[in-house]
């Protein structure tokens, strides 16, 4: 399948200064996302532990191909179309940590592991038939992982005696391999207490010890236990089960994750840019009042609270600036009593409440360096949800 091509030019070029980007823009501070992929992939390597970071949040083979220079043994997405752009772009090793269903899915699925090593999750027999019939049609073999429900109530068969069936299930079928167990507990990434998260995970880890051992007390080897994310990787790290980790947002990092009551070493190092479209209730200069910005609904999701404001275009605070609102193509920023109101034409950068929704709403990323721009980067594998 073709992977996402934008019919539109990017809204910067290498070599302009950060403050004529056109906007709304996403923006990547390098010298923070680099450092961010640095500190995972230092914190992996130490601790022995393979690293499959998320590109669901960034759809971006470049970033992925970064990762996997530092030591990452692969990628996650969620869709076959994600899977399809990451092999596009050179990836080699990818997981769809996400059920896989229908005929003209596995087929494209089936077909992708003649390019790259790709594998994917189950957790229902009569897909794991399914599945391997496609791969034997093509010639190929998938990786297949069980998926258990350790915690998040969304995909996944019950740790135990299901899991154990399916995994034989798995073993037993032509075309596939089994390849270990997926066991992700997605609710527990923003619970916002250290000991809620702790022990979430310690749950987690029980079932999927548990699972682990009777697989491999079945005589079935189990290699891989995967899972975690940005907001307890470290707990999965340490649990003694898990030996891969999944985390994905920590290279961009977003307001939520922020709030997370933990010292995260991770920075933000992606924006929204925002122009100053109108001074509102506000005068340039006036003490108090509010500011209209061009990012809305459509360069932000929202889902998991507004936007942040985080400094002017190039990185410099904006204390007293709050974002209140937004609808379609307007974002209301409040200027606190005594704070400095930005003018007409300013450029404002926004961190998002959600990263990965919001990545998807554009077409580049623009990368900045010492507030000039020194590459633009597709995101490729935008709108790719099939």
């Amino acid at each position: 399948m073709p992977s996402f091509r934008s019919p539109w030019p990017a809204p910067a070029v290498p070599g302009i200064p950060v403050d004529q980007i056109d906007t709304p823009a996403l923006v990547l501070e390098l010298d923070a996302f680099e450092r961010n992929l640095g500190r995972m992939a230092h914190f992996a390597n130490e601790r022995g532990m393979r690293l499959r970071p998320h590109a669901k949040m960034h759809k971006t083979p470049t970033v992925a191909l970064a990762q996997m220079k530092l030591g990452a043994v692969g990628i996650c997405c969620q869709k076959v179309s994600e899977a399809e752009a990451m092999v596009d772009g050179g990836i080699s090793d990818v997981l769809v940590s996400n059920e896989v269903v229908g005929d003209a899915k596995l087929a494209r699925l089936a077909a992708l592991a003649g390019r790259a090593r790709i594998g994917f999750c189950v957790d229902d027999a009569t897909n794991v038939a399914a599945a391997g019939a496609a791969a034997v049609a093509a010639g190929v073999t998938l990786d297949a992982y069980v998926e258990i429900d350790v915690g998040a109530g969304r995909c996944g068969v019950a740790p135990g005696a299901a899991a154990l069936a399916l995994a034989k299930t798995v073993a037993a079928q032509p075309g596939l391999r089994f390849a270990g167990l997926q066991a992700y507990h997605g609710r527990a990434q923003h619970l916002r207490g250290t000991m809620e998260r702790a022990e979430a995970i310690r749950a987690a880890a029980a079932a999927a010890r548990l699972t682990r051992d009777m697989i491999t007390a079945a005589g079935i080897a189990c290699p891989v236990v995967t899972g975690a994310g940005t907001g307890t990787f470290e707990l999965e790290a340490g649990s003694g089960v898990y030996n891969e980790l999944q985390p994905g947002s920590y290279a961009f990092m977003d307001a939520d994750y922020a709030r997370n009551t933990c010292a995260a070493p991770f920075e933000h190092s992606l924006f929204v840019l925002a122009g100053v479209m109108s001074l509102g209730g506000a005068l340039s200069g006036s003490a108090s009042g509010r500011v209209v910005v061009d990012a809305g609904l459509k360069a932000h999701s929202v889902d998991s609270g507004l936007p942040v404001v985080h400094s002017d275009s190039r990185g410099a605070p904006l204390p007293g600036l709050t974002f209140r609102g937004a609808s379609d193509e307007h974002g209301v920023i409040e200027v606190a009593t005594g704070a400095r109101a930005p003018r007409l034409g300013d450029k404002l950068r926004l961190v998002p409440g959600h990263i990965d929704p919001t990545v998807n709403l554009h077409d580049w990323i623009v990368c900045i360096r010492a507030g000039v721009v020194v590459d633009v980067w597709p995101v490729t594998a935008r709108g790719a949800m099939w």
